[in-house]
């Protein structure tokens, strides 16, 4: 396959994402007559051998795949006709006439494997998604580099296990960053976080572990009283229950669950070498804690969710089925410490096959890669630790061949070289360094630049025909370095104006680089630029992933379409369409985007001036309005994206933005403690203050709006409850009026009936979302820890039970159901995604 990373130029400066070429291939064997020149030597004759082979492995390797997909599919449709047979008709939406060629999937089930019964086992989901493709458009300067990561190659030598005797590597003062493994932990100023704060990853340190007062139902007057953070919060209930309400009763688990359907967005912005072709059609790339396997031409998502935090690099086996992950350190809800590890699985059941290095990585893993030559049976890991600790392993029986500090700096790539399983090249900033595995250990041989100028940065490897290795760098130089050798035998010098950051060797022994001045030349085997590069067939489709998160598809001398795409920066604002399968998504990165739920295809997007936090649509559809982080809000049209009307309140941010059931009023939450109310008419199209609603402490947080549109409900973030009349921005203190007050939405987090949704111990802060669902018998939360909770409604019973569910790596910001309660949407702060969990 082919990869090719691009570099795009943004306000920021250059960064790097990456591209991934690929090939169906046309197998085609070589000429007898070459290997039986009698002036070829000894060692071109054993390379034209190895070529061969490699050509008949790839062969099979693809059949292999093919026939593994085959059943797969087979069984699942098997099962999938079992389940109708015991089933009864169910209500459900209106399905499509055909039957999709792969079908749903769920799996995801670990296999009894020595050093994987500690941690958590993955799921696996799967959705058909609407071939309709909404045209859409992208802007933007790209500037492309790739690189071809070789053939795998099959040795027809026996496999040779080498001995695990080894010592284990010291770490240079690993103790001092214990608490620093993960993202920046914004856990100190929980108390006082807004949506302007930081959202860190599941890893953020929190713990829960402050005992909490039981909360008190007291009869007479018909309220229970909680405590968060050892503040009282009454809450009073209404009237036709305080008869027959105990608050010792057990809450039931809800009969629907939810699952993974369809996962919005794609990890470039930090992430390289993580995008790949398989035989089988799938697209495999990650965001979040989970890896994406999309069938672009069935428009077809299958998930691994066996991560617990965020996953940092990818590598795929050279039998194209088996896959490696690596994630970063993590915290779990309970405070325990989640330990860096690689998952290898298998992508056609989705089942994990091994964990390696759980308690022996540090920090995260920045890079991995599968061997080559002996069937891929090691696998080479840096971490992130001080000393960037590069392993290899044995990965089917999980033993650790060797380990070594390989460096102090930042490592980019590290791979097996080709022909030789004992090999490992690894390259960074300052440093090229070529790995011999010797009876258990890894021996260096430093890159010798001599008369070359050392450049700052190595920034990819690949390998040529005869073993060389090929360089690029921050120099703009292709180096080649004789196999088996640490030092340079040929020089392209200024291959590009600026960094490569991709090299790719085709079968025909071209060479591909690509670059920071954004042009892709190809080398031919002299290394000789071809001025004309003309794509073969055999390369014929092109996927590239950006710095902006997207994933594009096309070919190289054509245009390019978006398959994935997604936001690049914190992710906070969401709302849903009253009557349409459609949602809204906002962030920090200034963009808006509308998604059809159907189809999972960004119906448009549009930059606005300042970060958006929050939304909401009106009843009518027609329009939604936009708070930012600045105090001012903006509607747009929901058909055009035409902006309609800009204003301002306050110059804080805009928390919440929600109309009135019958539209003709809009309420908006601040962080300066007020809530501005406007009248509205001409269906969302003309706006006059009414005023702004003041009493509460702290900041607004969430509100929501009663069936008649005549009262207000907010939540502070002082745990206030107050309740409005926004016609005339007072306060309702009357008990007796309130508690009976029937309500269109329910997103607040404090209330008689969600009370029960706060695990023991919270501090108030740990549930961000809440979603009643239109039918009024589900709860959606999404928390701290990077949870989705599903409950019955109403949720007022202590501690009631909840289906949790994983995916995200960061806070879970906001959820919602959509309009028909079919799908939950939920978003994921710092993770920068969105996922979309069908009801079942």
């Amino acid at each position: 396959s082919m990869c090719v990373i691009i570099n795009e130029l943004d306000p920021s400066g250059w960064r790097l994402a990456s591209i991934w070429v690929s090939a169906r291939c046309v197998f085609c064997f070589l000429d007898d007559s070459a290997s039986a020149a009698s002036s070829m030597e000894v060692t071109d004759r054993i390379a034209s051998l190895e070529q061969r082979v490699q050509m008949q492995e790839d062969e099979i390797q693809l059949l292999k795949s093919a026939l593994a997909d085959v059943v797969r599919r087979l069984n699942l449709s098997e099962e999938q006709q079992a389940m109708g047979s015991r089933r009864g008709p169910t209500k459900a939406r209106p399905m499509i006439a055909t039957l999709p060629l792969r079908p749903t999937v769920n799996n995801g089930t670990i296999l009894p494997k020595k050093g994987s019964g500690t941690l958590p086992s993955p799921s696996g989901s799967g959705s058909r998604k609407d071939t309709s493709t909404p045209g859409t458009t992208m802007s933007g300067n790209f500037m492309t580099y790739f690189w071809f990561s070789p053939p795998p190659l099959m040795s027809l030598f026996a496999y040779v296990h080498l001995p695990s005797h080894h010592s284990t590597v010291r770490r240079t003062n690993s103790n001092e960053h214990v608490g620093t493994l993960t993202r920046k932990d914004s856990g100190d100023s929980k108390g006082n976080r807004t949506r302007a704060g930081s959202t860190g990853s599941n890893s953020s340190g929190k713990k829960s572990d402050s005992k909490q007062r039981d909360p008190v139902f007291n009869a007479e007057e018909g309220y229970v009283k909680m405590y968060l953070k050892g503040r009282p919060i009454t809450m009073f209930m209404p009237k036709d229950q305080v008869e027959s309400y105990c608050l010792e009763a057990k809450a039931e688990l809800p009969i629907s669950k939810l699952k993974l359907d369809w996962v919005y967005g794609y990890r470039g912005r930090d992430c390289r070498s993580n995008l790949y072709l398989l035989p089988t059609g799938e697209t495999v790339y990650f965001i979040a804690s989970v890896v994406v396997l999309f069938n672009v031409d069935e428009q077809l998502q299958r998930h691994y969710t066996g991560h617990t935090d965020d996953i940092k690099c990818l590598a795929v086996h050279p039998d194209k089925i088996t896959i490696a992950t690596g994630q970063v350190a993590g915290t779990s809800s309970d405070g325990k410490q989640l330990a860096p590890h690689v998952r290898v699985w298998d992508s056609v059941s989705l089942n994990t096959l091994h964990v390696l290095g759980a308690g022996f990585f540090d920090r995260a893993l920045v890079c991995l890669a599968f061997s080559k030559s002996n069937g891929g049976n090691t696998l080479c890991v840096v971490d992130d630790s001080n000393d960037h600790v590069l392993s290899v392993w044995d990965w089917q029986r999980e033993d650790r061949l060797a380990e070594v500090k390989c460096s102090n700096e930042s490592v980019f790539a590290v791979d097996f070289h080709p022909t030789d399983s004992n090999i490992v090249v690894t390259c960074g900033k300052s440093h090229l360094h070529f790995w011999n595995l010797e009876k258990g250990m890894l021996v260096r041989k430093q890159g010798l630049f001599e008369k070359q100028e050392k450049p700052k940065f190595v920034l990819c490897v690949t390998f040529a025909e005869n073993g060389d290795a090929i360089t690029g760098d921050s120099s703009g130089n292709i180096l080649l370095w004789g196999k088996g050798t640490n030092r340079i035998s040929h020089v392209i010098q200024g291959a590009h104006e600026g960094s490569i950051f991709a090299l790719c060797m085709l079968r025909n022994g071209t060479l591909v680089s690509g670059g920071k001045d954004r042009r892709l030349i190809s080398w031919d085997s002299s290394y000789q630029q071809i001025q004309t590069v003309e794509v073969p067939e055999l390369f014929e489709t092109v996927l590239i992933g950006t710095t902006k998160n997207f994933v594009l598809q096309g070919s190289l001398d054509g245009e390019f379409i978006p398959i994935t795409q997604g936001h690049t920066d914190e992710l906070w604002g969401l709302a849903v369409h009253p009557w349409k399968s459609q949602f809204l998504t906002c962030g920090y990165d200034r963009q808006v985007n509308l998604w059809d739920s159907g189809s999972h295809q960004l119906i448009w997007t549009k930059t606005v001036e300042d970060a958006a936090l929050s939304a909401g649509f009106h009843p009518t559809g027609a329009v939604v309005a936009i708070g930012t982080q600045t105090g001012r809000w903006l509607v747009l049209d929901t058909d055009s994206k035409d902006l309609v009307t800009v204003h301002t309140d306050g110059n804080e941010q805009l928390s919440v933005m929600s109309y009135g059931p019958d539209g003709n009023f809009l309420a908006i939450g601040s962080h300066d403690n007020y809530i501005y109310v406007y009248a509205v008419a001409e269906n969302g199209r003309k706006y006059s203050r009414v005023g702004k609603c003041s009493g509460h402490s702290s900041f607004i947080t969430h509100l929501d709006w009663s069936v008649d549109s005549q009262y207000l409900v907010s939540n502070s973030g002082d745990y206030e409850i107050l309740y409005w009349i926004p016609s005339v921005c007072k306060q309702v203190v009357s008990v007796e009026t309130t508690r009976d007050i029937e309500w269109a939405t329910y997103t607040c987090t404090l209330g008689f009936q969600v009370f029960g949704l706060w695990p023991d111990g919270s501090d108030g802060t740990d549930v961000n979302g809440v979603s009643r669902s239109n039918d009024k018998s589900l709860l959606v939360t999404g928390d701290d820890f990077g949870k989705v909770h599903l409950f019955s409604y109403p949720c007022s019973q202590f501690r009631a039970p909840s289906h949790v569910y994983g995916g995200h790596s960061s806070h879970v910001t906001n959820v919602t159901f959509l309009y028909d309660d079919s799908y939950v949407v939920s978003t994921g702060g710092k993770d920068m995604s969105v996922m979309q969990w069908r009801i079942v």
